[in-house]
């Protein structure tokens, strides 16, 4: 894929489409990108996390390694899904196993280039924030919804 191709694909991702392509441009340059085949492991549960990943072709299955209620498959994921996220802010632990269901490519971003990117862009740390924010609140919202059906439930 091309520069460009990779900024578009980017851009379908929720926590960077707001972005404009500059600071983009710098990810799709310096990242790294892997070709995994059908039931390549991508990254383990429980181990450290360095990096979040954007699919760029094929599906990756995240799975739970069973020490938690509700084992088993996370869910599939394809083109445009950035996996690991947290990992691009924060030291963390992979709370999942990931694990290509096709051949597929995805775009290894690091912690340490995220940090370059918003050095060297720093109103895209503001952008960021704001739609970290967003989704944390909607998650708390969420949480909420579900505490109120337990409560009414016991």
């Amino acid at each position: 894929m091309s520069l460009e191709q990779d900024i578009a694909l980017f851009k379908r991702v929720p926590l960077f489409s707001g972005l404009s392509a500059e600071p983009l441009r710098l990810i799709a340059f310096s990242a790294v990108r892997l070709d995994l085949a059908e039931g390549h492991t991508l990254f383990r549960a429980d181990t450290k996390a360095l990096s979040g990943f954007v699919v760029q072709e094929g599906r990756i299955e995240l799975t739970d390694p069973g020490k938690r209620p509700g084992a088993g498959s996370l869910g599939s994921f394809g083109p445009g899904t950035l996996l690991g996220e947290a990992a691009l802010f924060v030291e963390t632990q992979r709370p999942a196993t990931a694990t290509a269901t096709a051949p597929s490519k995805v775009i290894e971003i690091d912690r340490n280039l995220m940090k370059r990117m918003l050095a060297e862009y720093p109103d895209v740390a503001a952008k960021l924030y704001a739609a970290l924010r967003g989704r944390l609140a909607g998650t708390v919202g969420e949480l909420a919804r579900v505490g109120e059906r337990l409560g009414q439930a016991g």
